[in-house]
């Protein structure tokens, strides 16, 4: 099915069911409900999970099979945005020019970025990539204020061209689209105590990201992806063999680069603004971390890393002293004050704190990262399953039915 086969078959359809399901899954506590706050199923952070899991499932292309560390991989996300919002204003509002032009782009300075960067590696390719980031960041908010605004990033207007549109002067700024379909239109179902909102806009992100992980799932089980493993493994080797390794790397990195512009378009594609802050080494980090955290070189790691940091980010973040005190609620006054106290500096606008500590425990006991935790603890069930099995054959033998 699809060319794909066992395990990755498997994954690819788990990956669809949750992707499809998210609204529910997502949605576990009922409305007015005292654990309502962490539900996420809401189509603006659905969004998010699929478009950063994007953004993770192309950077780890390059640093999972590679063993490339970019540090200005956030460079194509903001160049993806920019692109996506010019053709906002000059072409269309629907969404499929717009993201085939930053996929292009993104892919096109990817190219000059790692023609140039790739004649380095190690710690040395990684401040290339930084440097190049941080240039492209700089002249966003200054030297190319007319391309892209400069600090108030770029946004519609009423007078855009739209020369597709038909060229009409909208009385309000106009929505993005799919051939008609806007991407904010969403869908309530009521079930009991239970809401559940459909978006349009997010199961469009959804199916795009299915199908990048479904090529990455392609591209890992290729020859291609062999030589990157190669490379990741010795790259003197292959080099004293007379293999140019070049060629290889630099269409890894040019196809990281076009994951990153489709994410960057996404994200225009949901809120029409492009800023320069999309750009930044911290949103270059950012991928880093999803990445490590679920798992570098594995297909489903970067996803579930994305996943995690933006629940952090929207919604472990608004856990304030209120939550905590009607947490602890049932506990002595004195006992209560201390355990706010306690865990307030982990919660709120402290949950980076929370996230770091995270990200050492996964890096010291999980190299892997969540994927490597997700097979111990299957590998713990089987064992303890093989045991009992074990047992009961044992009791039998020594027991047999008269």
């Amino acid at each position: 099915m699809l060319g794909l086969h066992g395990r990755d078959l498997t994954l690819f359809l788990v990956v669809t069911a949750l992707v499809v399901f998210a609204p529910v899954i997502l949605n576990p506590f009922p409305i007015g409900s005292s654990l309502a706050q962490f539900n996420a199923g809401y189509p603006d952070l659905m969004q998010r999970f699929v478009i950063y899991g994007i953004f993770a499932i192309g950077f780890n292309i390059l640093f999972g099979l590679t063993g490339y560390l970019s540090f200005g991989h956030a460079a194509f996300l903001g160049l993806g945005s920019y692109a996506a919002v010019w053709m906002f204003k000059l072409l269309s509002m629907n969404v499929i020019p717009a993201l085939i032009l930053s996929t292009v782009v993104a892919g096109l300075f990817a190219l000059v970025i790692g023609f140039i960067s790739l004649r380095r590696s190690g710690i040395y390719f990684s401040i290339l990539t930084l440097a190049f980031a941080q240039m492209m960041y700089a002249l966003a908010y200054s030297v190319l204020t007319p391309i892209t605004n400069g600090e108030t990033g770029l946004q519609l207007a009423l007078d855009d061209p739209r020369i597709l549109d038909g060229g009409e002067r909208p009385t309000s700024l106009p929505v993005t689209d799919l051939f008609g379909l806007e991407m904010r239109e969403t869908t309530v179902l009521h079930m009991g105590s239970w809401e559940f909102t459909i978006g349009a806009g997010y199961y469009f992100a959804g199916i795009l990201m299915l199908i990048a992980f479904y090529l990455s799932i392609r591209i890992f089980r290729s020859p291609f992806g062999m030589m990157l493993r190669a490379v990741k493994s010795n790259q003197n080797r292959m080099n004293y063999t007379g293999l140019n390794t070049r060629p290889y790397t630099l269409a890894a990195f040019v196809i990281s680069g076009m994951y990153a512009g489709l994410a960057g378009g996404l994200l225009a594609a949901m809120d029409p603004l492009a800023g320069a802050e999309r750009m930044q080494w911290t949103a270059s980090g950012e991928v880093v971390l999803m990445t490590i955290l679920g798992g570098a070189g594995t297909l489903l790691g970067p996803v579930l890393g994305a996943g995690l940091i933006k629940y952090f980010e929207n919604i472990f973040s608004k856990i304030n002293d209120g939550v905590l005190h009607a947490w602890f609620g049932a506990v002595p006054d004195g006992m209560e004050d201390v355990l706010v106290t306690v865990f307030h500096p982990f919660v709120g606008k402290g949950w980076h704190l929370t996230l770091g500590l995270m990200f050492m425990a996964v890096v010291i006991f999980l190299p892997g990262g969540l994927v490597e935790g997700g097979t111990r603890i299957g590998r713990l069930f089987r064992r303890r399953g093989r045991n009992a099995g074990g047992a009961e054959a044992e009791a039998a033998a020594k027991h047999p039915a008269e």
